[in-house]
């Protein structure tokens, strides 16, 4: 019997569905749309679970929808645009407290690999204050993970100006060019940062390690509808990232393919080396309840959230814990 029919018998025998139907539904494979954040550096480990046949196993064929920023992928979760997405989980907080029905159902990247980026002539966050600080959109995790660092400070959002200005290359251009004092972007930017003239002043992975970066969100209308798929796109999701942190020079490879970037570009080596020595991504996908609790904290604290919120009300636990007996954990 074939390697993919097994796995999807597997998952069928867990989802109380027939044999007979099982191997009809997996005949064909389904698409999965699933949005990410623009590819960087580290789209190797992120869109890994798309490849080989961790998603055939199970029927599905991942789609990846590429967008800007995580407002873009809630709206359009919120939409019906996309079965699931990735990515700093502020805004589906904000937007599960408005009544959305969003359902975070696990969390592979637990930790940042992120940072406050300036010039040579910025010494300190506090030498900040009355400058141009370059962010993504409000609400996300370049904006509020810059207002966690500042409130870690003593300092408020309102000490500096805070310039939207796109993706992460976006804002590394900016300040290379000087249009801007400061910026929050991943650390994979590091190798190409002194040439630059711009040093990192606050690891985020040390100054606010409760800020959890990446959760996979779905709504409640795909949970209803397509409970079965979401298992399997679970199960190819911890599969495809345990795969990825096994595999470096595959995942680099990947990682460049997909985001356009040279090869020789050091981003891909020095993002992979960072997530496997702080141990920031974890393919089992846990719920960490503490770090969602803390984010929805300094929220409160920073007014990007004004509406009081039970987090366990948008939390669904059944799919991981599925797809984890599907994937082997």
């Amino acid at each position: 019997m074939p390697c993919r029919f097994r796995f999807f018998l597997a998952a069928c025998a867990l989802l109380s569905v027939t044999s007979a139907e099982c191997t009809q539904a997996g005949a064909a494979d389904k698409t999965w749309r699933n949005g990410i954040v623009e590819a960087k550096a580290d789209a190797g480990i992120a869109m890994m679970p798309g490849q080989h046949d961790f998603a055939s196993r199970g029927g599905l064929t991942i789609d990846y929808v590429q967008m800007k920023g995580d407002p873009m992928l809630t709206k359009s979760l919120i939409a019906g645009e996309l079965d699931s997405y990735e990515a700093n989980p502020a805004g589906a907080i904000v937007a599960a407290a408005h009544g959305a029905d969003i359902k975070l159902v696990g969390c592979h990247w637990t930790k940042l690999t992120y940072g406050l980026f300036a010039k040579d002539s910025v010494n300190s966050i506090q030498d900040l204050k009355g400058k141009n600080f370059a962010i993504s959109g409000p609400g996300s995790l370049p904006d509020l993970s810059a207002r966690a660092v500042l409130d870690a400070a003593g300092m408020k959002g309102s000490d500096v100006h805070f310039a939207v200005m796109g993706s992460d290359a976006d804002r590394f251009r900016a300040l290379s060019a000087g249009l801007v004092d400061a910026a929050a972007f991943s650390t994979e930017f590091l190798p190409l940062a002194a040439a630059e003239h711009i040093k990192l002043i606050s690891n985020y992975a040390t100054a606010i390690p409760e800020y959890p970066r990446v959760c996979t969100f779905m709504s409640g209308k795909v949970l209803r509808e397509r409970p079965d798929d979401a298992v399997a796109f679970m199960a190819a999701d911890m599969l495809g990232r345990r795969y990825a942190l096994a595999h470096k020079d595959e995942t680099e490879a990947l990682a460049i393919k997909f985001s356009g970037s040279k090869p020789g570009d050091p981003r891909p080596d020095a993002i992979f080396e960072q997530v496997v020595e702080t141990h920031a991504m974890d393919p089992s996908m846990p719920i960490p309840m503490d770090q969602l609790k803390w984010l929805e904290d300094l929220m409160t604290r920073t007014g990007n959230l004004n509406v009081p919120f039970d987090l366990t009300k948008m939390v669904d636990a059944g799919p991981r814990t599925k797809a984890l007996a599907v994937a082997g954990f």
